[in-house]
């Protein structure tokens, strides 16, 4: 056994072997890539070098600004708004419920960027809500932790960000344009499913609402979306950066819940920043030890060898796709979206580029791939989230689950296979 075999075995095995012993992933990541180093001689000031550099990059600032801008619009009121505005738009169609949950996570997702922030704000709503007007709670609990993953891939996704990171400065902005049209596919298929469990077992249509008490729901959706038009109308029309839009959103969205919504005191600011302040140094030290372990897979020619080791089984780029595909979900099934991002793209992006897969609709394929894992037992954590919030135990739930499973693999087959559906939008915009 050569010695760049054998580093490899110390980097995974000791990053697996501090996970199993519930180490923070943080502290494993940094730990494997400075075990790995001492054993190839070296210099653990190279070690540190990247860790320093893993978290000097400009565009890093848009994650804080996009945290803070979710936290204030979770916790201002805008969820109960968003619901509403949805009810307007599909609430009359039969099981119309189930489509205002998947339109109203659309739109939360579009705000906060977090699928267990969408399954939090939007299911503490209409999961009751859901429950009380005559739909199985199963069902309930289903549509809403599905219809959450469109969170991951609309924009201003978080996991996008920390993608761009990991593959090496892909365009955020780019990334924020490819997820628009495919997290409308995911939704519209979560929906159209939906609406056929409906009729199937004659959930009802929703009592019509006054036009009067519409225009109020319709004004009062919209001012809470429109800081998604800042984000998304400032990139496409080249006027802002990722970053500048991500400032502009968070000031918007600050005089919006404490200034015009007003359902939150201006003291829970504090509560807000403090919350915001310990995310962020969650993922900027999971970015940190990240970049360090990434520069030890490079320097142990890891994605070589598993591209070697793919060929070996087949040359056939389909096949190659499926494998990747797989490997990813199984992979989310058993670890966490952030970490996963950050140690399997500098793994398989090369291996996808090389059969010729662009980076922005790898970036989109393994979004959907760990959003599907959030899932999935045993550590899915929009899954556990929507249990709680639902008052029902895992197994049911992931029971009923089985054919929005198969709805969303389909959706990822459509993403694999039919590039234009992550690259129309970013090509268009140049």
């Amino acid at each position: 056994m050569d010695s760049n075999t054998i580093a490899i075995l110390i980097l995974l095995g000791v990053f697996f072997g501090l996970l199993i012993i519930k180490v923070p992933i943080t502290f494993a990541l940094g730990l494997s890539a400075t075990a790995a180093a001492i054993y190839m001689e070296i210099p653990l000031m190279s070690i540190v070098q990247q860790i320093g550099k893993g978290i000097s990059s400009f565009s890093l600032i848009t994650i804080p600004f996009f945290i803070l801008a979710g936290e204030i619009m979770g916790q201002g009121g805008i969820s109960t708004r968003l619901v509403n505005f949805s009810k307007v738009i599909v609430g009359r169609i039969r099981g119309g419920l189930a489509m205002v949950d998947v339109l109203a996570c659309l739109f939360f997702g579009g705000l906060s960027g977090s699928s267990v922030a969408d399954t939090t704000s939007i299911g503490s709503i209409m999961i009751p809500m859901m429950e009380q007007e005559g739909y199985d709670k199963d069902f309930a609990v289903c549509v809403t932790i599905a219809s959450a993953t469109q969170g991951v891939l609309v924009p201003p996704s978080h996991n996008l960000i920390l993608y761009s990171l990991a593959a090496g400065g892909v365009s955020i902005s780019s990334l924020f344009l490819a997820g628009i049209l495919p997290g409308i596919v995911l939704g519209g298929s979560v929906m159209l499913f939906s609406y056929f469990i409906a009729v199937k077992r004659k959930y009802p249509v929703s009592a019509s609402i006054p036009f009067k008490q519409k225009i109020h729901m319709l004004k009062d959706g919209i001012l809470g979306l429109f800081t998604a038009v800042i984000i998304m109308g400032g990139i496409m029309s080249g006027i802002c950066t990722a970053t500048e839009s991500a400032a502009l959103a968070t000031v918007y969205a600050f005089i919006i819940t404490f200034f015009v919504y007003k359902d939150v005191p201006m003291s829970r600011m504090g509560d807000i920043l403090r919350k915001s302040l310990k995310t962020v140094a969650m993922v900027m030290g999971l970015i940190a030890a990240s970049a360090a372990f990434g520069w030890m897979i490079a320097m142990v020619q890891l994605p070589a060898l598993v591209t070697s080791a793919l060929i070996t089984i087949t040359d056939n780029k389909i096949v190659i796709f499926l494998l990747i595909n797989l490997i990813l979900l199984a992979l989310g099934m058993i670890m966490d979206m952030a970490p996963l991002i950050l140690i399997a793209t500098p793994i398989l992006l090369p291996v996808a580029i090389s059969f010729g897969m662009d980076p922005i609709q790898f970036g989109i394929i393994l979004m959907l791939n760990l959003g599907i894992g959030l899932l999935t037992p045993p550590v899915g954590s929009t899954l556990f989230v929507g249990c709680s919030i639902g008052n029902i135990s895992i197994e049911k739930v992931v029971k009923a689950l089985l054919p929005f499973y198969a709805v969303m693999v389909f959706v990822l087959l459509l993403l694999t296979f039919i590039p234009a559906i992550s690259l129309f939008i970013p090509h268009m915009f140049g």
